[in-house]
């Protein structure tokens, strides 16, 4: 799995071969096939890998009895430490929605089931005048903008802001946590 990592961040889903992949593996080809049958299969359990964890618990996280705030708040922080812990997710979702934008839509069609609940707790805190009127899902757009931009944008952030500093990059990262809660609540906050 770590060396599909490797050569699907370096080469993109098209341009990675199963040949490749076993090399850096240190396995036989066959052996690779076995396992995962095709390069699209070992590509989605690459995918997967790293939302099967953050997937459960975020519709955990959005079932919850938690007010909206403790969800936003929990959500960027859940959602940064996904990427923080598997930095090649922003080159697979920009790869796949440039090449295969049906399949990934696919992929996550109906994972996140309680999102409509989420939805319901931001129109509860309009109506009762506790936040500024948003559609719930630009606000949802939003969050998720701000969180993932800096891993996207990460040469060019790093070459501008840190002239190549990478523990100094690393706790800006860390502290986007705070940063985006902070930027959100200031902006929708009555």
């Amino acid at each position: 799995m770590e060396a599909a990592k490797k050569i699907f961040v370096d080469k993109g889903k098209e341009g990675a071969r199963m040949q490749e992949i076993a090399n850096e593996a240190g396995i036989n080809k066959a052996l690779l096939h076995y396992y995962f049958r095709s390069k699209q299969k070992l590509f989605e359990a690459v995918f997967l890998e790293a939302f099967d964890k953050f997937l459960p618990k975020i519709n955990l996280l959005l079932a919850s009895e938690k007010t909206f705030l403790e969800i936003i708040e929990i959500f960027i922080e859940n959602y940064i430490d996904l990427i923080l812990g598997n930095p090649h997710i922003p080159s697979f979702v920009l790869h796949e929605l440039n090449q295969n934008p049906e399949n990934l839509a696919q992929f996550m069609d109906n994972k996140i089931p309680h999102m409509p609940m989420l939805f319901d707790k931001i129109n509860l805190e309009i109506a009762a005048g506790n936040i500024k009127t948003i559609n719930p899902k630009q606000l949802m757009v939003n969050i998720i903008g701000l969180c993932i931009f800096p891993f996207v944008a990460s040469p060019i952030i790093q070459k501008l802001f840190f002239e190549g500093d990478e523990s100094a990059y690393q706790q800006f990262l860390i502290d986007r946590k705070t940063e985006v809660y902070n930027f959100v609540l200031n902006s929708i906050k009555v």
